[in-house]
């Protein structure tokens, strides 16, 4: 066991009833069991989905086919019918129920995991947080009531949020659950577009891409933000790599299908390793670009990044789905409609920092939040619960983000960290250096007493 003393004295410090508990609302995960694209479910087209559909096929009819890259980012961003742009379906009316919306206490160990690092790191004087892909708000409004429950430790420290999100719809839930809907819009010259003040007094501001965010000592969260980043999707064969395309299917000329690349494009010479053993390899370009960003920043200003997704370190292959209504869903049937998705690869993250930080990770939800001290918080929600209905759901909430068959085992953590947060600099100069560092929140097991 690796004793954790700062990150102790902060759980110790939020077991308080925090309010009443979120109870889950959703019975299922983002993630069924994983089904063959043509195996999942076909329902009838929704009413908006025809004008993705038309858009698309115009398109294909004018360029030919699209790599899976550019149809996602068409479903998924297009300023008109995209999915993220129009629905943004998270919760138990939309697509999908992420971690944050079933229990408080997720939140909560992410804030106490800031707390933390900020304390090892010598306490700056201020810290961003940044969160890429807020969904509802749900996860930084539970951050948020930590950092409030921690004010007294926190009352010489400059704390802001800064947020990155291009759905409107998105960012205007956001503002009304983080500030009661009291914002305003920045001067167009301006990096961020929105801003205003938490409940809790904490500035807030909006961006649409990492870059606008200023620089300084900073910590990064990317909640369920990788996985819907645009994938490029390649096939080995026998006449070497070819890229997966999606192109109109010539039989049924109103609907979409897979094809592959007559001969290599650019995607299967850039993004290929040398090293590569698997037969099918799903590789997304902007996510590396986003990591090395984010590395960049925290080599230069300090901080650190949380990454939490579902994913694999190399091993997988086919992972891209869809998603509506909770269900499986037909990667080309309705494009805007559904969420698509696909696991991210953390050793292309770790690869893509270019040894600029160091990276801890991935490890099992379950392993990541037992060691932030999950069993002894909902304990005491538990005790402080007065029905059995509240203490039942409860359970379920924990067994939701637990179960090694749901989030427990597919879901993972990652974080990227300054070289001197792991090996003292002068480590390597004077090996008899006794002052140890701390170690890092979740990545070794809470020694609790």
């Amino acid at each position: 066991m690796v004793p954790l003393p700062a990150c102790r004295a902060l759980l110790a410090a939020v077991l308080g009833p925090a309010g009443r508990p979120r109870l889950p609302r959703h019975r299922g995960n983002r993630r069924p069991p994983l089904l063959p694209a043509a195996a999942a479910a076909r329902p009838a087209s929704g009413a908006g989905a025809g004008a993705m559909l038309r858009h698309l096929l115009l398109k294909l009819r004018a360029t030919g086919p699209v790599t899976v890259a550019e149809y996602m980012r068409e479903a998924l961003t297009n300023p008109g019918q995209g999915y993220y742009t129009r629905r943004g379906g998270i919760g138990e009316s939309g697509d999908f129920i992420t971690s944050p919306e079933l229990s408080q206490v997720f939140g909560e160990l992410i804030g106490i995991w800031f707390i933390s690092e900020w304390i090892a790191t010598g306490k700056p004087k201020a810290f961003q947080l940044v969160e890429l892909g807020p969904g509802r708000g749900t996860l930084t409004d539970d951050i948020l009531r930590v950092f409030n429950q921690l004010a007294s430790l926190l009352s010489k420290c400059d704390v802001s949020i800064h947020l990155v999100e291009v759905s409107p719809k998105l960012s205007e839930i956001q503002a009304r659950m983080l500030t009661g809907g009291k914002v305003e819009p920045n001067p167009e010259d301006e990096s961020a577009y929105m801003k205003g003040i938490s409940k809790t007094g904490i500035p807030i501001f909006w961006y649409r891409d990492i870059q606008d965010v200023p620089p300084g000592y900073s910590f990064y969260l990317a909640h369920e933000f990788f996985d819907a980043l645009p994938i490029h999707k390649f096939q080995r064969t026998e006449k070497g790599w070819r890229e997966v395309l999606v192109d109109i299917d010539p039989e049924v000329p109103d609907q979409l299908r897979f094809v592959l690349s007559p001969s290599s494009t650019p995607a299967t010479e850039n993004f290929i390793q040398p090293e590569e053993t698997r037969g099918h390899v799903e590789v997304c370009p902007e996510a590396g670009v986003i990591i090395q960003r984010l590395a960049c920043r925290i080599e230069k200003d300090g901080g650190a990044a949380l990454v939490a997704d579902y994913g694999h370190d190399g091993t997988k292959t086919d992972t891209f789905r869809g998603f509506w209504n909770h269900k499986l869903h037909d990667v080309l049937k309705d494009p805007g409609m559904a969420d698509l998705t696909a696991d991210v690869d953390f050793s292309y993250l770790r690869k893509m920092t270019q040894g600029r930080t160091a990276t801890l990770g991935p490890i099992k939800q379950r392993e990541f939040l037992k060691n932030m001290g999950i069993d002894l918080r909902l304990q005491v929600l538990l005790q402080n619960s007065r029905d059995a209905a509240t203490r039942e759901q409860l359970r379920h909430s924990y067994d939701m983000l637990m179960n090694p068959q749901g989030m427990g085992d597919r879901f993972n953590f990652f974080a990227l960290l300054p070289h001197h947060r792991l090996v003292h600099p002068d480590k390597k100069h004077n090996p008899e250096l006794k002052s140890p560092l701390l170690p890092v929140a979740g990545f070794g097991e809470l020694l609790l007493k």
